[in-house]
């Protein structure tokens, strides 16, 4: 495992003024990451899981909280309040076997969607995997997911139909 990549962390200002604070998540973060998952609307957890699963089970917990930083890398976005923080937001990317491009996953929690965060994250995400040499950053959305459609149109992915699966579209990007 790579060490913890500490340049990555920034605090942003969305844009109705609060702040949150992006950065690499730790194997200590498990606890906050099942927190934010098990708060997620049900159609939050359905637009990132394309599944029903209410709470994260242990190995995938593992898995989402244990990145080497290289070949997976996932950025939280997380609020302080009396020395707690809260996770409200996660986006990480795997490396394809061939090393040039990754696939990419987001969400961020229902209260704190329409306030530029899954903008500001996506971008931190991009730059990161820029960073360690990947070309191409793609992920696959459910096509009744407008507002990650949106947003993909605007950080300039493009947008094809999957034709082995039509309830989801491949939107893909050059880094």
């Amino acid at each position: 495992m790579q060490p913890y990549p500490s340049h990555l962390v920034q605090r942003v200002t969305l844009e109705d003024g609060s702040q949150v604070t992006l950065r690499p998540i730790r194997p200590e973060d498990a606890e906050i990451e099942q927190a934010f998952v098990r708060n997620l609307s049900d159609e939050a957890r359905y637009f990132r899981f394309m599944d029903t699963l209410r709470e994260l089970p242990p190995n995938l917990l593992s898995q989402f909280t244990q990145v080497d930083y290289e070949k997976h890398m996932a950025l939280i976005a997380v609020t302080e309040r009396d020395g707690r923080q809260t996770e409200v937001a996660v986006a990480r990317y795997v490396v394809d076997d061939d090393g040039r491009q990754c696939e990419f996953a987001i969400v961020v929690a229902d209260g704190w969607q329409r306030k530029g965060l899954g903008s500001e994250l996506m971008r931190a995400l991009m730059a990161a995997a820029r960073a360690a040499g990947v070309r191409v950053m793609h992920g696959n959305v459910l096509a009744g997911n407008q507002k990650m459609l949106r947003l993909m149109h605007r950080l300039g992915f493009t947008a094809r139909h999957d034709e082995n699966d039509p309830r989801t579209i491949r939107v893909e990007t050059m880094l």
